[in-house]
């Protein structure tokens, strides 16, 4: 009986709306290649698929969505079953249809209701769909360091597979994800992954001694934290309540920007159009006239010779007249009677028959100079035509390209940047809501610790991960960096009080951005190839958003890498996985032209007349305004 492999790839990602074309990606097995000019839609793909597998609402705001309400996400397993998954802009539930639907489906097609959070009593969840393809299904982790446990969700091991631009470059642990009442259960699942066990045979017990000894540690942790946090509070003006009433107003203001923009964008497109309309109008009438004005001259031309020739022949029929009336008589030269003048081939002597020859040529000549003043005429009248016509095209024309650049367009431009702007102002006021509920939470947990009552420490509890496991998979990581070419490759072993990677005797966080970045990416990649190899859990995909970071902006002499091979041998070992692996790539950075040959890389050019504009069509005429 053959093991069918766990997990799903990506197939496609897809945007669409009303009066909207679609914005379409797809995926293959292996290696996908997204490249090309920044603010072109690049890092929003990342964030959609996260926002797809479950991310919380809402996704970036960015102009070029304006208009598009529904994203589709097509999933295969290993075993070539499809399913497509439907979500609305705004968030919420999902629908999943069976097999991949690359246009909204119609609503006779069958689909399941999936509601969007993780539940262990409700199987009805993308959630547990989704962990139920990774053969994740029922599995238990840790909570805290009582031993308590909770139901295994897609989020936690999401983070693992998809790492964005922010998370690349962090410095702490790609364990952790800056929430510390998060750490256990996330080295928890990460011990999931590598063994394939979870914490089910955990029994939750009261608190140890050392925990008890680790109270103090742990309270004058929060209190640095807070009065880190509370600093930072003291910059904002407003109460919690206050933000929520401006956030609400914020909200509103977006939704009328947003009908605005829609409807001047119409008003734009319906006016470019008519301005392109005139423009090829006015091109073909200039054209006609021009050729017009050419065959009048040609014409003009043909005339005068017919002229020419007219009178050269009225000049022969009035010699002959004349030669008929003077009549026959002795030569003047030799004195030879008229019956003795010799003729021949050419001249017969017959001065009649030349007369009626040139009489029946002029009257051929009239006929055709009759025939061609009718044709000047038609096409002199045909120039005044255009000559009328003209000036009021041009005027017309005129009229809507000054409406389209000073009127409509500014506008569009305008109603924009406003909505940018709102969006902009928003995540400020969310962000100052989170640092707000971030102090209470962090105030709520220092007097359950006070209390005695730790449920949620931020402390990481020990995962139990064996030893032989973390060297192994350290030792996959180096493995990887070696196949790199990675500059300071070495030695690689897990640390097991920082949970992250000590290579070469330098711990990752100390490398600059750019060579965290190419680490982090060996980690989760070290950790997709390490899965595999012993067939344990794994979703089998990878999501990376600017791994060579270090090559488009290196953080100092030491994370410059331009000089070295890292990058062709980066995407050799990518071009190498086997088919039960997917990994997709974004980056700004060109990657080597073999790479950029493959059907399966896409690069975003924002050249509306080469390639592709972006991951959003470009509509021609539109003022653009650039969202990554």
């Amino acid at each position: 009986m053959t093991t069918v492999t766990p997990g799903f790839r990506l197939r496609f990602l897809g945007f669409f709306g009303p009066q909207k074309p679609p914005a379409t990606v797809t995926f293959g097995s292996g290696l996908n290649v997204i490249y090309g000019a920044s603010n072109s839609g690049k890092s929003f793909i990342v964030e959609a698929i996260d926002f797809m597998l479950g991310g919380k609402p809402p996704l970036r705001d960015i102009p070029e969505r304006v208009g598009y309400d529904l994203v589709l996400l097509g999933l295969e397993t290993f075993d070539e079953k499809s399913f497509t998954l439907w979500r609305s802009m705004d968030g919420g539930g999902f629908r999943l249809y069976e097999d991949l639907h690359r246009a909204p489906p119609a609503s006779d097609v069958p689909y399941k209701q999936f509601d969007e959070k993780h539940s262990e009593r409700n199987s009805s969840n993308l959630s547990s769909f989704l962990l139920g393809l990774c053969g994740l299904g029922g599995k238990r982790v840790r909570k805290n360091s009582r031993n308590e446990t909770i139901s295994l969700s897609f989020r936690n091991i999401a983070r693992l597979m998809i790492v964005d631009e922010t998370e690349i470059t962090q410095q702490s642990s790609p364990l952790f994800d800056g929430n510390p009442t998060a750490n256990t259960p996330n080295l928890a699942t990460f011990k999931l992954l590598l063994t394939g066990a979870d914490d089910s045979a955990l029994v939750a017990s009261n608190k140890s001694e050392p925990e008890e000894l680790s109270r103090e540690a742990q309270l004058h942790l929060l209190d640095q934290l807070l009065d880190d946090y509370r600093d930072r509070l003291k910059e904002l003006t407003k109460s919690p309540k206050e933000l929520e009433d401006q956030l609400e107003k914020i909200d509103t203001s977006i939704r009328q920007q947003a009908a605005q923009v829609n409807t001047t964008e119409a008003e734009f497109q319906e006016a470019a159009g008519k301005r392109r309309e005139l423009r090829k109008k006015l091109e073909e009438s200039r054209e006609r006239r021009a050729e017009v004005g050419a065959m009048l001259e040609r014409f003009s031309l043909l005339d005068r010779h017919y002229v020419s020739d007219i009178e050269r022949l009225r000049a022969i029929e009035e010699g002959g007249t004349l030669f008929s009336i003077l009549g026959t008589r002795y030569c003047p030269l030799c004195g030879a009677a008229p019956a003795h003048h010799r003729t021949d081939a050419e001249c017969s002597g017959d001065t009649d028959a030349v007369v009626q020859a040139a009489r029946m040529e002029i009257a051929k000549i009239e006929v055709l100079r009759a025939e061609l003043a009718a044709t000047i005429h038609s096409l002199e009248r045909e120039s005044v035509n255009f000559d009328r016509r003209m000036p009021t095209v041009v005027r017309e024309l005129g009229l809507i390209s000054e409406a389209v650049e000073e009127l409509i367009a500014p506008k569009l431009s305008t109603l924009r940047k406003s909505y940018s702007d709102f969006a902009d102002k928003r995540a400020e006021v969310r962000e100052a809501l989170a640092l707000y509920a971030t102090v209470q939470d962090m105030e709520r947990r220092r007097a359950d610790l006070e209390n005695g009552t730790d449920e949620k420490t931020g402390a990481p509890a020990s995962a139990d991960i064996p030893t032989t496991v973390t060297h192994e998979f350290a030792k996959t990581v180096e493995g990887i960096l070696t196949d790199w070419h990675f500059p300071e490759a070495g030695d690689v072993y897990f640390d097991s009080k920082t949970r992250d990677l000590v290579i070469a005797g330098k711990s990752r966080s100390a490398f600059g951005k750019g060579l965290r970045a190419i680490t982090h990416a060996a980690f989760t990649l070290g950790l997709l190839s390490f899965c595999r190899a012993r067939q344990t859990p794994h979703t089998g995909f990878v999501v990376l958003d600017s791994p060579l970071l270090a090559y488009r902006e290196p953080d100092g002499t030491e994370d410059d890498l331009t000089g070295t091979d890292l990058q062709e041998q980066f995407y050799a070992y990518l071009e190498a996985l086997p088919i039960d692996t997917q990994v997709i790539v974004v980056e700004n950075t060109d990657p080597p032209d073999a790479i950029m040959k493959r059907e399966q890389s896409l690069m975003f050019g924002k050249n509306p007349h080469h390639g592709r504009y972006g991951l959003f069509p470009f509509i021609a005429d539109s003022v653009q305004e650039g969202g990554e």
